[in-house]
C-alpha cells in the first residue's frame, strides 16, 4: 500500500492557511458572469501553452491562442499537443460545472489517450505502458531515473487510487492532491503524456475536494516560470527500487502549494473588486455595456449610445468606471476608440 513520508512544516502549514483563506474569500465575492466566462477561457488557454511548454512544446502563447481560436486542419505535432491538452481541460471544466468528477483508472486512460490523440501509436494511447521507460535530463545527456517495471505499474496505480480515496476525508485536500500528483510522476505509467496527464488530474482533484476557484487559474504557469525547479522538486533520481521507500514528499508539498498560493494571488490582482458600496456596484447600464462586449467583442460610444438613453459625458463616466473596477480597457483612439474586456496578457 502507498504510505508516502511527509511533515507538516510551518512553511507547509502557511500555505495552506493561506490558499483556504483565499478562496474563501474568492467564492464569498460575486463576479459578472462574463468576467468569469473570460478568465476561465484565458486560464485555459495559459495552462494549455504552460503544461505542454513543461515538456518542451516551442509554440509561445501568442501562438497558442492563435490556435485555440481559429482550431486549424492542417497542423503540426507541436499544434496538434496544445489542442488535446486545451480540449480536454475544457472538458474536464464543463464536467465539473456539472457535479463531481470520481478518479478512477478509467478515467486516467481517457486523459491520457486524449492528451495523447494523434501523436502516439495506439497500442500505447490510453493503456499502461508495457515497456520500460527512462528519464533522462536532457542538460546531462544522461538517464537520471529508472521508474518501476510496467509489470508492477498496475499495483501501483491501484494502491494510489485506493489511498486516494481511502484517506479523502483524513487527509487534508491539498496535500492529498500534492501527493497524488509525485507518486503519479514516480510511477510513469505510460510511455508518453505522464505529466500533463498528471496535472490534469491534479486540477479534477482539487476541484473534487471544493475549490471551486479552480478553473479561473493555472498552476502549471508558475510551473513553467522555472522548469528546472519543477522537475527538480517533483522528480526522482536513481532506480525506483532503491529509493521507493526512502521518498520525502516534504519539500515537494512545500513548492506545489506554494505554487498554487501564487497563482491565486496573481488571479486576485486580475479580478474586480466586490461590489458592496455605491462606487463599485454594477448599474444595469453597466452590464450592458459588458454583455454588448461579449456578444460582439468590443463596444464603441455609438453602440452604447443605442442601447441606452444617456448623455456622452455620462457615458464617458460609465466606460471609466468599467476601467477602473479592472473590467475592461480602453483601445484606439478618437473616433475610433472602442472598449474590450480586460485579459491578462
Amino acid at each position: 500500500m502507498f504510505n508516502p513520508k511527509y511533515s507538516i512544516t510551518h512553511a507547509l502549514l502557511e500555505n495552506i492557511k493561506r490558499v483556504y483563506s483565499l478562496v474563501q474569500s474568492l467564492n464569498q465575492r460575486q463576479f459578472p458572469q462574463v468576467v468569469l466566462v473570460e478568465l476561465q477561457k484565458t486560464a485555459e488557454a495559459v495552462s494549455s501553452y504552460a503544461s505542454t511548454s513543461i515538456e518542451g512544446n516551442p509554440l509561445p502563447l501568442t501562438d497558442v491562442k492563435r490556435i485555440l481560436k481559429n482550431h486549424p486542419q492542417n497542423i503540426r505535432d507541436s499544434e496538434r499537443e496544445v489542442l488535446n491538452y486545451n480540449e480536454v481541460l475544457k472538458d474536464i471544466n464543463t464536467r465539473l460545472e456539472t457535479g463531481r468528477v470520481p478518479l478512477s483508472l478509467n478515467l486516467i486512460l481517457q486523459i491520457q489517450k486524449k492528451v495523447t490523440a494523434g501523436l502516439l501509436p495506439a497500442s500505447q494511447s490510453g493503456k499502461l505502458r508495457s515497456d520500460p521507460v527512462f528519464v533522462n535530463d536532457p542538460r546531462l545527456r544522461k538517464t537520471v531515473y529508472w521508474p518501476p517495471d510496467a509489470s508492477d505499474v498496475p499495483a501501483l496505480m491501484n494502491d494510489l487510487l485506493k489511498f486516494v480515496q481511502a484517506d479523502s476525508q483524513k487527509i487534508d485536500p491539498l496535500i492529498l492532491a500534492g501527493l497524488f500528483h509525485k507518486q503519479m510522476v514516480v510511477i510513469h505509467p505510460f510511455m508518453d503524456g505522464n505529466g500533463r496527464t498528471t496535472r490534469l488530474l491534479t486540477k479534477i482533484l482539487l476541484a473534487d475536494m471544493g475549490l471551486n476557484t479552480f478553473n479561473l487559474f493555472s498552476f502549471e504557469n508558475y510551473y513553467n516560470q522555472n522548469v528546472t525547479r519543477y522537475f527538480e522538486t517533483v522528480g526522482i533520481r536513481g532506480n525506483y527500487y532503491d529509493i521507493a521507500s526512502k521518498i520525502n514528499f516534504t519539500p515537494w508539498l512545500e513548492y506545489f502549494t506554494g505554487g498554487i498560493l501564487d497563482e491565486l494571488l496573481r488571479v486576485e490582482k486580475l479580478l474586480p473588486r466586490p461590489s458592496l458600496t455605491p462606487q463599485t456596484e454594477l448599474k444595469p447600464y453597466h452590464k450592458a455595456i459588458l454583455d454588448f462586449i461579449a456578444r460582439k467583442g468590443f463596444i464603441s460610444d455609438s453602440d452604447y449610445a443605442g442601447l441606452v438613453k444617456r448623455a456622452k459625458p455620462t457615458r464617458r463616466l460609465d466606460f471609466n468606471k468599467l476601467i477602473e473596477l479592472g473590467l475592461i480597457v480602453r483601445q484606439g483612439k478618437g473616433k475610433n476608440t472602442y472598449y474590450i474586456l480586460r485579459e491578462e496578457k
